[in-house]
């Protein structure tokens, strides 16, 4: 069904005070930083294992990211999974019943496609299907 689980995103107001807090006092190694202009947010990876922390951070107050600090405040954002097939696995999970964000894939970090399911079809979890 899924590859792997391929990152946990985590919502940040300051980009560089999370990369300090990830890097100097648990020990991370910064992968690097990316700005994904299409989802207005600057990325900075954190590789554990075979897995990654992605901390986003918005670069638009009218951002995805931006609204869901608003809202909820910083911390976890979503789950993504990587999957071989993002196309067919959105028409599979269409076929289910699963609501979804996005339809189509879209550009995401990493040059990876990403797209979304609504949470309402996931007990409240943003979950993102990428395929690299």
């Amino acid at each position: 069904m899924f590859d792997k689980i391929d990152h946990i995103g985590i919502a940040v107001k300051d980009l560089e005070k999370a990369i300090r807090f990830y890097r100097d006092q648990l020990g991370l190694e910064l992968k690097g930083i990316e700005e994904v202009e299409e989802q207005k947010v600057k990325v900075a990876f954190f590789p554990v294992k075979e897995s990654n922390l992605e901390l986003l951070e918005s670069t638009d107050p009218s951002g995805p990211v931006s609204k869901f600090i608003e809202k909820r405040g910083e911390g976890f954002h979503h789950l993504s999974f990587r999957v071989s097939d993002l196309e067919g696995k959105l028409r599979q999970l269409k076929d289910q019943g699963i609501q979804l964000i996005d339809e189509k894939p879209r550009y995401g970090a990493g040059g990876a496609k990403i797209a979304f399911l609504n949470p309402k079809s996931t007990g409240g979890i943003l979950i993102e299907l990428c395929q690299h």
